[in-house]
């Protein structure tokens, strides 16, 4: 059993997988189950030898839970990612969507969150506390935490930076963590994601105090957002951007069909499971999918969030989809202050012209992820405070 399992998976990993190494590592781990296997097999048949039958062996954890994979995508061709749908596609040249402006949502929202924040100062002495911990130089990183501070700055937050180089040890982002879980004037806690690859993620996410998850990365808050008859005591930022901007904008989610493009713990898989909590069909599309173009036609609504520049074009969407961009790729353009440019997963000059509403890169879901983040902050201090939410 566990072997046909094991033959079916690194079938269609090899075949589907966009890439090489991926597919390289999994025949070993195959080659490696199907050793053990025979040789517990022959052992069980010396035992009993007089028994008409083998029986089946359970399989392994890590055969069930399935190969842990990253999604890696192969990136579009300059002319793949600009060259017009075709007509037979469905796109419609002479429609111009909507555009969703998360700058307005976001500053609507953040107004209200100042107000409170100068209420909670009059009434308790205080003012909510946000702790960010940086490891490493990357370009998007700084930028998502820069964007963060000023955030903060403006709605009257107070900001703590650890900013860490990118070879320093896990314990030492274990003590920051650690410092801030302690103080009382911090009220939430992020750890700007991605780390250094010979950093254990979950373990520094899950140091993190549960009252402190801001960000609802923590395992139990994850799982209560899974749970729908459960209330997680934070939602992921980007995933409650993104269902913001659709209730904001009078899109309705109920029985409609909902495409998710990536499921990383930071965005794809929280707004898969916070759509299924809005009464949605969901399908959720990684680099492993077979025909990702036709499935994704086939929805009302678009969250992409791959990763990967102008990766959705025009012949992606049917005609009248609703399409929230969450890609923000940097790309090199000296003109900028900063020597690159933000844009999306989505080929907005396509899209355009077939969806009927959908949001710009920069200044859709960016603006209102960082108002999210400001609000948990200011909820996590109000519980604190005990203050009404």
């Amino acid at each position: 059993m566990g072997g046909a399992v094991v033959a079916v998976l690194a079938a269609s990993a090899t075949r589907h997988s966009r890439s090489p190494l991926a597919s390289l590592l999994y025949r070993v781990a195959r080659g490696l189950h199907d050793a053990s296997a025979a040789a517990a097999a022959a052992e069980e048949d010396k035992a009993g030898a007089g028994s008409r039958r083998r029986r089946r062996r359970r399989s392994s954890s890590s055969l069930l839970l399935g190969p842990d994979f990253p999604d890696t995508w192969d990136p579009p061709t300059r002319s793949a990612a600009r060259a017009p749908p075709p007509r037979d596609a469905g796109a419609a040249y002479g429609y111009t969507a909507t555009i969703i402006d998360g700058k307005s949502i976001a500053e609507d929202i953040r107004l209200n969150i100042a107000e409170e924040v100068r209420q909670m100062k009059n009434t308790v002495g205080h003012v909510p506390g946000l702790a960010v911990v940086l490891v490493g130089d990357r370009r998007d990183s700084e930028s998502y935490v820069r964007y963060k501070t000023k955030g903060c700055v403006e709605v009257g937050i107070k900001s703590l930076l650890a900013k860490l180089p990118g070879n320093c040890t896990e314990d030492e982002v274990m003590d920051s963590v650690s410092r801030f879980n302690e103080d009382p004037s911090v009220h939430g806690i992020l750890v700007q994601l991605p780390l250094p690859q010979h950093m254990d993620e979950e373990r520094i996410l899950s140091a993190i105090s549960l009252e402190k998850d801001v960000d609802g990365f923590h395992p139990l808050n994850v799982g209560n957002l899974a749970l729908r008859s459960r209330k997680p005591l934070f939602l992921p930022c980007a995933a409650k951007a993104c269902i913001e901007l659709l209730l904001q904008s009078g899109i309705e989610l109920m029985g409609k069909h909902v495409t998710v493009i990536g499921r990383s713990k930071v965005v794809g898989l929280p707004t898969s499971l916070l759509i299924q909590r809005h009464h949605a069909t969901v399908s959720v599309i990684h680099a492993f999918t077979t025909n990702p173009e036709a499935i994704t036609r086939e929805s009302d609504i678009v969250i992409s969030a791959a990763g990967v520049a102008n990766l959705v074009s025009g012949t992606w969407l049917k005609q009248g989809a609703v399409v929230i961009d969450v890609g923000t790729n940097p790309i090199e353009d000296p003109t900028s202050d900063y020597g690159y440019r933000l844009t999306g997963d989505v080929c907005f000059e396509e899209a355009v012209k077939v969806a009927s509403a959908i949001t710009p890169v920069p200044g859709g879901v960016g603006p209102v992820t960082i108002a999210m983040l400001l609000g948990n902050t200011l909820d996590s201090a109000k519980r604190v405070y005990c203050l009404s939410n």
